[in-house]
This record gives structure tokens, sequence and C-alpha cells, in this order.
């Protein structure tokens, strides 16, 4: 099980809502990847007006949980404020918060990201940040009371994977006893295994589901991913070596005069 801010989840694939080809596809993606928390845009809640309210509660109608995000908000304040809407809309403290620096890259302005953190645990949100893989700006994410930590691997959409292995290795050595879910960047179902192994708790998926071939295969090819990842990990996986190493013992080897 995964503890996320004193809720247990058995599902380590969290899922995002956006840019599905049709509410149905959506609906049975989340079905099958298995997921138990979904991320939902207030943007795109508030903009829909009767057709986002409809969006809505087809998503309550999954039985999962709702984690609103601030997506496309570029400072604290709009931040802040969107974050503090989405609690009234959702009806929940939990907030996946992103406050992008770049247009380019969609790079968390890590600064503002701190201090938007700070504000809403103080206010008793339960923080999901999006963030880099950089550990100063982790261990002050921390500070400002966030108990579980969202590192990009790639840029948001992209599809790249995980560009620095070794960073968030680590992260993961640096925080041992923090939730870690990577969140943006991941394309493949393969890239997830890759960085489960590493020891990270779940990972966080949206375009590389919605904007398969078939979104709902994806979702399942994802979780089967997620959980070999995971299950590699806990066993206990071989590191590489620079040299060979027989699987066959050469002692008792018959010999021949």
């Amino acid at each position: 099980m995964l503890t996320l801010y004193d809720t247990e989840v058995s599902s380590r694939l969290l899922l995002g809502t956006a840019r599905y080809p049709s509410p149905a596809i959506l609906a049975g993606a989340v079905k099958r990847s298995g997921t138990e928390i979904v991320t939902v845009s207030l943007r795109r809640e508030t903009a829909g007006g009767r057709s986002g309210g409809a969006f809505f509660e087809m998503i309550r109608a999954l039985g999962v949980r709702v984690m609103p995000n601030t997506a496309g908000c570029h400072g604290v304040s709009e931040a802040v404020l969107t974050a503090k809407m989405a609690r009234e809309l959702f009806g929940t403290n939990w907030i996946k918060l992103e406050v992008i620096g770049n247009h380019d890259t969609l790079q968390p302005d890590v600064f503002s990201l701190v201090e938007a953190a700070r504000i809403l645990s103080a206010e008793g949100f339960k923080v999901f940040p999006y963030t880099t893989d950089d550990l100063v700006v982790a261990e002050k994410l921390l500070e400002a009371g966030c108990r579980v930590l969202m590192p990009w691997c790639a840029p948001i959409g992209s599809a790249a994977g995980p560009l620095n292995l070794s960073a968030l290795r680590s992260m993961r050595a640096h925080f041992p006893d923090v939730p870690l879910i990577v969140d943006a960047g991941i394309g493949r179902p393969s890239h997830a295994t890759s960085v489960m192994e590493l020891g990270f708790d779940a990972v966080l998926l949206n375009t590389a589901v919605a904007g398969a071939g078939d979104p709902v295969a994806m979702a399942n090819a994802f979780a089967k991913a997620i959980d070999s990842g995971h299950e590699a990990f806990g066993a206990g996986m071989l590191e590489p070596r620079d040299v060979a190493v027989p699987s066959t013992p050469i002692i008792g080897k018959a010999v021949f005069a």
C-alpha cells in the first residue's frame, strides 16, 4: 500500500483526465488502469459551463479520488486563488500545485512554488507540488509543509522519458521516507518501469495515455509496467558489473583426459 497524507491507496498510478478523445474513452482508461486518484484542472471545470459540470459528474461516477490541480498558473497569488476555488468546487484539501515559470519547457517556477506551498499548507491544504529534481528545492518544499514531492523526469507532454536518472536516483536516496511521485515527461511504459526500479513510489501520467492510439489499452500497459518496476525494486536487482560472471558453476565440471 502507498500512503499519501495519511490516506492509503493500492494503485501506484495516478492519471490525468485531459485531452482524451471522448468521455467514454477516458472512463475506460481510468477503469482499466486501476487508478484510485485522478487529477482534474479547475480551468477545464469552470470554463466548460454545463459541460464542465457534466464532466465532473462523470469523474465522480467512476468512484475515484479527485485531486484538482493549478495547471496554467504562473504566479503565487494565481495559484493560491485557484487552489482555494478548487477546494470549494471539489470539496477536497488535496491539490496538485503547479506554478509554471517557462512557457516553452513548462518548467516550474520553484521560488514561487515554495512560497505558494507554504501559504497553502498553512491553510490546511495537502499539497502535491510539481517540481524539478533539485534537492535544495525539495528540502524547501518539505520545510514549507509538503509531505509528498512530485519531481518531473522531462518537460510536460514531451514523452522523452527520464533525462537525468542520476538526479532521480539521488533524490530517492536523499529522501528515503518521503513519498516521491514522478510527474511529467513519461512517454512509454518502459519509462515508468525505469523510474519505479529506482524506488519511486508512483507515477502520474496524462499525455502518454490520452494521446495513445488506444488510450484504454495503454492505461493497462502502464499499470502493469508500474507494478513490475515496483516489484523489481522490492525484490532487489543486480547492479551492473564491468566483468562477466558465469551463471553456471565451474566446480565439479566434467574433465576429459
